[in-house]
């Protein structure tokens, strides 16, 4: 299968391109070339940026299949749809398409999503989500029959520029009691990129339509629970001490019980046609490898000892 990620050098893409190289396929990747330079070097490479529209190097080409990790607005979706032509487009979306204020009983792929955005291209931000509910509408109207969307929850494994997961990770391996600004059993997603990256080569090589939400683990999970995960991955023992919830801004946590449906999405419709169920542990363990080798660089988010000390004697 000739397979062109748009994307491929970071996170998510780079686990897709994996998959992809693991199946066969033959993989071209499309970015800006500034990033993961080192990363595939038998792998051909087109040079061009979405931001500004040049997709020069992409033009007239085709493809069995495209896989677009790094369209977050409309127009990317458009431009890639009149550069190139493929048997199957597949868009990386997001589960924050869904809208939380319709509070349904079960977030499936037809659960209420946001309206959608198409007055701004600022995506760091409240628009995200709405930027990504244009992106799939006009990924099925320019792709038809021939677009897949796939909807990752959080996304978890080695090279994760969020550190999200990788946080409860590290604080995991270090043991002892563990302030949480939040409540145990709130309950908690995430999504191997491992398993992810498998749903979405499968759908290609199924040459499957639809939408599919990409979540995990498995079996329901609580945030207490998947940091106890995180410790048994790590060999150590930790005890989870709820703190006032106003006290530190951890990932993970969700402190409006409004929202917590959105941590509790149905992944019936992705298992079914075959996304893996890696468990927690597992990834877990990888991702704890991955930040033990890289030397346990400073994270996106810190929560000094002696900060996380006084809220546990106040606790």
């Amino acid at each position: 299968m000739r397979t062109l990620v748009l994307g491929g050098t970071s996170f998510v893409g780079r686990a897709i391109v994996e998959q992809a190289l693991d199946r066969g396929d033959d993989v071209t990747l499309f970015s800006r070339g500034r990033t993961g330079t080192a990363l595939f070097p038998d792998v051909p490479r087109l040079v061009g940026d979405r931001e500004s529209g040049d997709l020069t190097a992409l033009a007239g080409s085709s493809w069995n299949a495209v896989v677009d990790v790094s369209a977050y607005v409309p127009r990317h979706v458009q431009q890639a749809g009149q550069a190139v032509t493929a048997g199957r487009y597949l868009l990386i979306s997001t589960g924050s398409v869904y809208d939380h204020t319709a509070s349904p009983a079960v977030v499936d792929e037809d659960a209420p999503r946001l309206a959608p955005e198409r007055g701004t291209e600022e995506h760091n931000g409240p628009a995200y989500g709405p930027l990504k509910v244009a992106c799939e509408d006009d990924a099925q109207l320019l792709w038809g029959e021939r677009a897949t969307v796939v909807r990752p929850g959080i996304v978890a494994g080695p090279h994760d520029p969020t550190d999200r997961f990788t946080w409860w990770v590290r604080r995991a391996s270090r043991g002892g009691r563990i302030a949480l600004p939040g409540q145990p059993d709130q309950p908690a997603q995430v999504v191997d990129s491992g398993d992810l990256a498998h749903l979405v080569v499968q759908l290609l090589h199924d040459d499957r339509p639809g939408t599919y939400n990409a979540v995990g683990p498995a079996e329901p999970v609580t945030l207490e629970g998947l940091v106890q995960a995180c410790a048994r991955a790590a060999g150590t023992t930790v005890e989870v001490v709820p703190v006032d919830q106003e006290s530190a801004e951890l990932p993970l946590v969700v402190t409006d019980e409004a929202w917590w449906p959105f941590m509790q999405r149905s992944a019936a419709r992705a298992r079914g046609v075959g996304l893996p169920s890696t468990s927690l542990e597992q990834t877990a363990a990888a991702v704890l490898a991955w930040d033990r080798g890289r030397g346990e660089p400073a994270l996106a988010l810190e929560l000094s000892p002696a900060r996380e000390w006084a809220l546990l004697e106040r606790a």
